[in-house]
Order: structure tokens, then sequence, then C-alpha cells
């Protein structure tokens, strides 16, 4: 949501000068944050981009909410420059994806800005003008052939003329165009104020693709897609548009994704020649591109859900903060935790759970509050990368808090069918254990160095911001009309008028200017998740079509033969390495796709299945070595990224073992009866707190020794099963090594210093 907070001193009303003090208030939690690679526009350039965005978004969720123009007859008013609404599926998210595009390629440079003026040589810009006019016959041919069809030509892939001005009038072009812009970009060196003509040949390709597909789609071509009677256009079409999202996702997001989409492509191609499970029939280029364009690729789950339920709280998000309910959110948190041993982490867990909620990113969260909690945290002695740990832990576990998770319940409805309700209601238990997870790890931590919390004079009056509690009436309103039986849409869109409406009590009254903005801001919000979710459609696409999952599947039953535990073990494993390196939206959807059928194949729930691979697929953020949310805390602490990425997996150790309880016991799922359900929460908290302290080597006030440790990590695993022996086995167990640490007392130079913070 954000990328810098600031830290406004403000002074006690009646404090004398010597005992002036700093108030920790949060500021511009809600600010945007800017890429190195993003241009600032100026002037007309801004106006063009912000009133596209704007449109983008409101286009959304008038579609959303079946809103039209209609005329004083009752019929819908057509005009041949907008979409009518409401659309047809695949129209929408063809219209959805190329707006993203034409977004994305407009404010994402395809290299870094510096300080230095930038100029582009003149043999560029004249083969982008070039490209430019290429890629706008491309388009117009598109157009051409909808008039044809319009106007009553029979559309057939098997006739000549037809293929021919498909491949030559259309396609050729049109990846001649996309290939050239694409690398056109990597050379391109202009102003960080203006428009770049490689990046409007993109922008005019993604138009050209998707004025094609609608056109042939709309016919009943769509059905022959994957056969020989499929126009070669599709297939050229989705070359180009695979080409041009897996550019705009390297620009947004990096290379982590579109390294192992494009691994997945070589292996559509090569499989054939590949051993045992990964062995794949052969299939034809042609075949394969015109199905990938599809809902069975592009157009499918992924796609479903960043064009409906994910830029729905996009929009819900950025009318959070027009109305600046981030920074309330945090200050609130400073409030109540800031005074608890180790303050700024503990407010760390709380603003993080709520923020990460909402914005969809692990990164995207340690950004928006690390800038604030870690230096706090470095400042009462935490060393640097521990204060990185905290906050990438903290921040990543916002991901699984419900009701929204940053999306991921939306992709988990879609792909499983299971009521949006039952999924959020599943979720609480699971969230709660990794946060009480976390806040052990923090509070031992804090135990073992002797830290202090904040002074009352230090932190916002809790007594000032509880008389703003209405701020929190968007987020009551989106839970209460959810499990009202409302539609996620339409709980969506009423959360984000009240954004709108409660904002009338704050300093940030939003006007129709505000509403606007908040729109634009929306709009490219949205960029770096569509484009991930369609790169990630690529990769669902490959396994869907190749069958690669099925076989995965096989493979999981033949370990499950041997040992049940192992065959998790290893689906754990191929989640977390699957997510590495990649936004949770993305990592959720793909280890969907290759493990969740194979972990129901051994015949857990679907619901604990892809709980199991969500999990994991979320905390790969913090998972090293390629641990995105400790890498961005890293850069604020100013410790090495790999250690802060060690630490973040230490403190949320305790996490990883979270799923193994809920596959043991359903009732963590909510799946049980309600005693069994208390009974079950009670003795899993216990056990991740034992697990907290054998990590942390601190068991109720006093150091422990390493066989204490053991002992203590030998009762936690044994409350995981959720029997009643086990957990009456772990407690004794607990109890005994209690007892033998008061015997045996530690040394006090086995405290740990506070000082000596790196």
């Amino acid at each position: 949501m954000g990328k810098a907070m600031a830290v406004e001193p403000q002074k006690p009303s009646g404090a004398r000068v010597e005992d002036e003090v700093d108030v920790v208030v949060a500021q511009g939690v809600d600010d945007e944050p800017v890429e190195a690679n993003r241009r600032m526009f100026e002037g007309r350039a801004f106006a063009v981009v912000a009133a596209i965005a704007a449109v983008y978004a409101f286009f959304h969720i008038a579609a959303l909410n079946g809103l039209s123009i209609r005329n004083m007859t009752g019929g819908a008013i057509n005009l041949p420059f907008l979409p009518r609404l409401p659309m047809e599926t695949w129209n929408f998210r063809i219209v959805h994806i190329a707006g993203a595009l034409l977004l994305g390629f407009l404010l994402y440079s395809a290299s870094r800005f510096d300080d230095d003026e930038r100029r582009t040589t003149k043999p560029v810009n004249l083969v982008g003008a070039a490209l430019f006019l290429v890629a706008l016959w491309s388009f117009g041919v598109a157009l051409w052939f909808g008039s044809q069809i319009r106007g009553g030509a029979m559309w057939s892939g098997m006739d000549p003329a037809i293929r021919f001005n498909e491949i030559w009038l259309y396609g050729v072009p049109l990846i001649a165009a996309t290939v050239g812009g694409i690398v056109l970009g990597w050379m391109e060196r202009g102003p960080r104020t203006w428009f770049s003509v490689p990046d409007l040949v993109l922008a005019v390709c993604g138009f050209a693709v998707a004025a094609y597909l609608i056109t042939i789609y709309g016919t009943l071509m769509r059905n022959s897609t994957g056969t020989p009677f499929a126009p070669i256009g599709i297939s050229l079409a989705a070359i180009a548009g695979t080409l041009l999202i897996m550019e705009l996702t390297r620009r947004v997001a990096g290379l982590a994704l579109v390294v192992i989409a494009a691994l997945f492509l070589i292996y559509v191609f090569t499989g054939q020649y590949l051993p045992g499970f990964l062995n794949s029939p052969p299939i034809n280029w042609a075949r394969f591109f015109s199905q990938i364009y599809t809902d069975a690729g592009i157009l499918g789950p992924t796609t479903a859900v960043s064009s409906t339920y994910i830029i729905l709280f996009i929009i819900f998000a950025a009318f959070l903060q027009a109305s600046k309910v981030g920074d309330y959110f945090v200050n609130f948190a400073f409030a109540a935790a800031g005074r608890a041993r180790g303050g700024p982490a503990k407010v760390a867990i709380f603003a993080s759970g709520l923020m990460g909620m909402i914005n969809g990113t692990s990164a995207g969260n340690v950004v928006a509050t690390g800038s604030l909690t870690i230096p706090l945290m470095k400042r009462l002695g935490y060393p640097a990368r521990s204060a990185g740990a905290v906050e990438a832990a903290a921040s990543t576990g916002g991901q699984i808090m419900p009701p929204i998770m940053g999306a991921g319940a939306f992709i988990m409805a879609e792909v499983t069918g299971i009521p949006y309700q039952e999924i959020a209601i599943a979720a609480i238990i699971p969230a709660i254990l990794y946060f009480v997870s976390v806040y052990f790890m923090v509070d031992l931590e804090a135990a073992k160095r002797g830290m202090r919390g904040m002074r009352e004079d230090e932190i916002p009056k809790f007594s000032r911001l509880i008389r703003q509690v209405y701020l929190f009436i968007p987020i009551i309103i989106l839970i209460a009309a959810l499990f009202m039986g409302y539609s996620v849409i339409r709980a969506g869109t009423l959360a984000t008028i009240s954004a709108a409406v409660v904002s009338w009590l704050t300093p940030f009254r939003m006007g129709p200017r505000a509403i606007v903005k908040a729109f634009e801001l929306a709009g490219v919000m949205s960029i770096q998740i569509i484009a991930v979710c369609a790169c990630a459609g690529i990769i669902v696409g490959v396994i869907s079509l190749t069958g690669v999952g099925s076989r995965f599947s096989n493979l999981l039953l033949g370990i499950a033969a041997a040992s049940q535990l192992l065959a998790m073990f290893f689906a754990m494993c191929i989640s977390i390495l699957l997510g590495m390196g990649m936004p949770t939206t993305a990592a959720y959807a793909v280890a969907a796709a290759v493990v969740a059928p194979g972990l129901v194949n051994l015949g857990v729930p679907v619901l604990t299945a892809h709980f199991f691979v969500f999990y994991f697929a979320v905390v790969s953020a913090i998972t090293p070595p390629v641990a995105l949310a400790s890498y961005a805390a890293a850069g604020i602490s100013g410790a090495k990224a790999m250690e802060t990425s060690v630490t973040s997996f230490k403190m949320g150790l305790a996490a990883f073992i979270v799923p193994f309880m809920f596959f043991y016991n359903g009732a963590l799922l909510m799946d049980a009866e309600w005693i069994a359900i208390i009974r079950a929460t009670l003795t899993a908290v216990v056990g991740v707190f034992l697990l907290s302290c054998a990590v942390q080597g601190w068991f109720l006030g006093l150091a422990a020794a390493w066989f204490i440790r053991a002992g203590l990590l030998a009762a936690a695993l044994l409350m995981i099963e959720g029997g009643l022996a086990t957990d009456l086995s772990g407690i004794l167990l607990a109890a005994a090594m209690y007892f033998i640490q008061r015997v045996f007392r530690p040394r006090p130079d086995a405290l740990m210093p506070v000082k000596g913070a790196d």
C-alpha cells in the first residue's frame, strides 16, 4: 500500500523545554511507492495517464456491479468506443488484461532510471516510430476482421485466404512489433517525465491482441481452440500476448516469476524428451498457444480473481488510503501495544497484520510499516537483523489474516468452489497461531535481552485514538456484509462506499476530486497484481494442458505409500520452492495447480490441502535463500539480506509447524464440534509457545540449557497431533522441563546483554 512512514516529533502540551520528548506518530503509511523504473509524469502527460488509470478502475467497479448507461426506453446505449456493461466473461477478462498492459507499459520503464539526464538516440527513435506504425497496422487489421465478421463473413480456421490474412496481415506484424518493442525498450533512454515510444508500441500491441481475440471469441471459433479448426490468428495473438504479459511482469515484479513461466513454456516442447513423471506427449505449438489464452490458462482462475475480487479490494484499499486510515491503523497499534516489552516489535505484529490483510503483498507491507517500526526496534536494542526479521515475519502473516487474506482467499474460493465465507472462517485459527508464534518469539527475544517498552510520552494517546475508532467502520461493514450473506462483490462495494462516507468525519474528506484520485490510485496499484496473476495463468495453463499436475499427484501417492508424513514434507518443500521470489498470489496459484491435487488424491480434504499449500506459499516470503519480505526489511534495517532472511525464518519457525497441526487435526480449520475446536486451539497455542521457547532458549523467565530446549521441542511436537494422550504427554513433559530448570538454575552470565546491537 505504501512506501514510507515518517516519525513526526510532537511536543506534549505543558512540557518543559528540558523534558521535551518526541512522540511517535505514523504518517505517510498510505503514500504510494515510487519504484526505480516508474515514470513520474508531469503536466499533460500526467493528466492523460491519471485519467486512464481512474477510468480503468471505475470501469471494473461499474462492470462488477452490473452498471450500464440506459436511455429513456430502458435499452443500453451502445457507444462504439465503450464496452457494453455488463460484459461477457471472457471479453471482460481480455479487456482487464489489455488495460493493465496499457497502464503498465505507460508507467514502468524497461530499466531503472538514474539521476543523469537520459536521452534516446535518433536511430532508436526512428525504429520505434516504425514499430509504432506496424503495431497500429495490426490493431487496424484486427478491427477490419471484426467488421468483416459483423458484415456476415464466415470465419474458418481452414480457409486458405483467411489463414493467409491472419498470418501475414495480422500475426507476423503483431509479433514483430511486440518483440521489437521489448528489445527497443531495453535500449531506450528517454526522460522520466514523458512517454516512451517503445512502450507505446507495446501498449498498442496489447490492444491489438485484445481486439482480435474479442472478435474471434465472439464467434463459434471459441469452441475450436486446441483443434486444427482454430484460426491461426488465435495462436499468433496468444504468442504476442504471452510475451507482453511476461515483459510487464518483469518490469513490475522482477525476474523470478518470468523465469519460472519461461521454464514451464520450454517444458511444453521438451517434455517429450524427459524421463519419468516429467515425460509429456508432444504438443504442436499452434495447438498449445490456441489454448493458452483461454480459461484453461491466462483467462483462467487467476485472471478471474484479479478481474473481480482483487481489483475490487484494491479499490477499497485506495479509498482507505485517501482517507488516511492506514496511518490510523499504525498509530492505534502503537497506542495499544507500544508500552509492552519490546514495544515497536509488537506494534509491527499488530500493524502489519492489519495492513498486510488489505494490501496483499508481503514485501510492500514491509516497506509500508517497517520504515517506522524497524528504526524504533533498533533504538530499543534489537540487532538490525532481528528488527528486520520481526517486520518481515509479521508482514508476511498479513497474507493469512481474514477476512481479506491479501486476495488468497478469493483465489482459493475460485479454485476449490468452496464459498468464500467458509474459507475466511477456516482461516481464523491458523492466522491466530501464526501471529501468536511470532508474538512469542518477539516477547522472548525482548525478555532475554532485558528490553523495555516505549514510554507513555513516546506514543500516541490511546484515549484520543479510541475516539476515532469509527475509522474501523469500513472493515466492520465488510465483515458484517460477508457474513450476512452478501456476495463478495456487493460487500466490497459497500465497504468502499463506507470508506468515502467515514472520511467526512476526518480532516481528509473525500469530495469528487479525492474520489477520482482514489480511482486513479487503484488503477496504478492494480498493475502489479494483474500482471502477476496473468503470468501465473501461463504456468497454470501449462500444468493443465500438459498433464504434469496429475503425474505429480501420482508421485505423491507413491511417496505416501511409504510414509504420509514424508509425502506432506515433500509437498511443503515444493510449495516453498515454487513460492520463492514470487508474490503470494502467484505462489499460491502455482502451488494450488501442482501440489494441492496430489494432496487431495492422498485423501486430504480439499480445504485442508489448499490451506496447507497456501500457508507455505505465504511463508516462502521469509524462507532462505530467496525471501522477498526479508530482503525488503534488510534494505531498511541496514543488515545483510541473508542474515535477515535466516533470522526471519527463525522468527517464523513455529509457523512452519502450524500446517501440519491442522493437517492432523481438522478442528483447527473449524471442522469439528466447538468443544474440540476450543481444546485444539488452546493446546496448539501451548505447543507453539513451547516451540518458541525451544527456539529462543528462554523459558518462563530463565535461560534454557540445551537439554531443556530439546525437551521443550519434544513437548511441542507431541502437541501437534491433537490427540488427548499426546497433548497430556506434551504438557507433562513441559512441566518436567520447568521443574528441572528451577532446580538447575542457569548462571547469571547466561543472560544476553542488551548492548551490542549491530
